[in-house]
């Protein structure tokens, strides 16, 4: 289960001081909760491109680029290739059945689409945000399916989801079949609308267009109400039990969203970017109530789902990340890892190695000891010279190792020196 722009701190398990999400916090208290828990980039798509296929977003074209405007997303080269090896084709072709209610953004039928790469089912946006009852996205093209056929629909849109989700979970405790059912809700993005929003739409999709702290938490509790139906489904399903159900966001949060203890937000490789809640429970293999500090990344889900059902990956295809499934059991860790970011557009590229983490932003190097500052205020880099030098030159390396950006890519956002945040620089 996936939020949309959900912050660090919006979740009362995470010290949200709105309390509004019981069910996302009974789910902790089932199992386990990540403190360092990252999205594979601190904006949508890329990190959609991580989830589905186990690597790093940078080894596709679409993955180079953010935000992806509804023009672009009609590019092929912009979509995930055809053929590229993914969780649900693998889990398909082992049996399972697969589904993706929600958000997709990952390029247009025909050339790509969801059923193109391994969901039998879906249900959702094609494309990034759009107003919660007329579907209406930027463009002010209505961007609602059923499968690759548009379809009329009535409702706000967290709901409609969360309906066709628990219909999704009942139909399979009938079949008794094995399932991976990926819930990606498009709130709490903007627009700022809400269930009693309706006399609203259809309207400006900006994401300055209005909105409150109000407002944005209720969006909150109304997707935490549906994640409730969902695992009340598993449960009188006799399923939940024997499902691995794992909740997180596809990155830092936007205006609203409370990051603490972080600084940054979205769009930034500053902790508050990419640090994001991340939740897994399975009652009969996970102990209740569990939490860790082991990193974790987007895209270590493909692998550990794989994992824990039994099933090799593709043959020849290269997953970036990692199992999860000895730290999620409780019997093991992860041992030693780097994990690294990039925002070209920006000119930010940062490196989590352990509690040290390097962060450039445009010409301007930081060093941050994240275990004694996570808000990344005291900067290390001249009385630690050569740890910087060391985690320089390791980001050097695995860029190297990725493909070379290529020189028609369209970056909407450029940096300037307003970008560092405030005393900085």
């Amino acid at each position: 289960m996936l939020a949309d722009d959900l912050g660090y701190a919006d979740v009362g398990c995470y010290g949200a001081r709105t309390r509004v999400t019981p069910a996302i916090d009974a789910l902790a208290r089932s199992g386990l909760r990540f403190t360092d828990g990252y999205a594979n980039s601190p904006v949508c798509s890329p990190t959609r491109f991580a989830l589905l296929t186990g690597s790093y977003q940078y080894r596709f074209r679409g993955g180079v680029e953010e935000p992806i405007s509804a023009a672009r997303q009609k590019n092929p080269a912009m979509a995930l290739p055809p053929g590229t090896p993914t969780l649900p084709a693998r889990l398909r072709a082992a049996g399972y059945a697969t589904a993706l209610i929600g958000k997709w953004h990952l390029g247009r039928p025909p050339h790509c689409g969801p059923l193109q790469h391994g969901y039998e089912e879906f249900f959702g946006p094609l494309g990034g945000s759009v107003d919660y009852f007329s579907y209406v996205n930027r463009s002010g093209i209505r961007d609602l399916y059923d499968g690759d056929r548009e379809v009329e629909a009535q409702g706000y849109l967290t709901d409609l989801l969360s309906e066709r989700a628990v219909g999704f979970v009942r139909r399979q405790a009938q079949s008794r079949r094995p399932f991976l059912l990926s819930l990606q809700y498009t709130a709490p993005h903007w627009p700022w609308q809400t269930r009693e929003s309706a006399a609203s739409s259809p309207r400006s999709l900006t994401h300055t267009d209005g909105g409150s702290i109000a407002t944005y938490y209720r969006m909150i509790e109304q997707m935490d109400e549906g994640i409730g139906r969902v695992i009340q489904a598993l449960r009188d399903g006799a399923l939940l039990d024997n499902t691995l159900v794992v909740f997180t966001s596809d990155n830092g949060g936007e205006r609203f969203s409370d990051m603490w203890p972080f600084i940054g937000q979205k769009m930034d490789l500053l902790e508050g970017g990419i640090r994001v809640p991340l939740i897994a429970s399975w009652p009969t293999r996970i102990p209740a109530g569990s939490t860790t500090a082991e990193m974790a990344i987007t895209m270590d889900w493909v692998a550990t789902f794989l994992d824990a059902a039994g099933i090799a990956p593709e043959r020849g295809h290269l997953l970036d990340g990692i199992s999860l499934l000895p730290v999620v059991e409780g019997r093991g860790t992860v041992g030693a890892r780097d994990l690294y970011w990039r925002m070209h557009y920006r000119r930010q590229a940062a490196v989590r190695s352990g509690r040290w983490k390097f962060l450039r932003i445009g010409e301007h190097e930081y060093l941050f000891d994240l275990a004694a500052d996570p808000r990344e205020r005291a900067n290390l880099a001249q009385r630690h010279p050569q740890r910087l030098a060391d985690l320089r030159q390791r980001f050097a390396a695995w860029e190297v190792s990725m493909p070379a950006i290529p020189g028609d890519a369209q970056f909407h956002l450029a940096y300037t020196e307003r970008d560092l945040p405030r005393g900085w620089g």
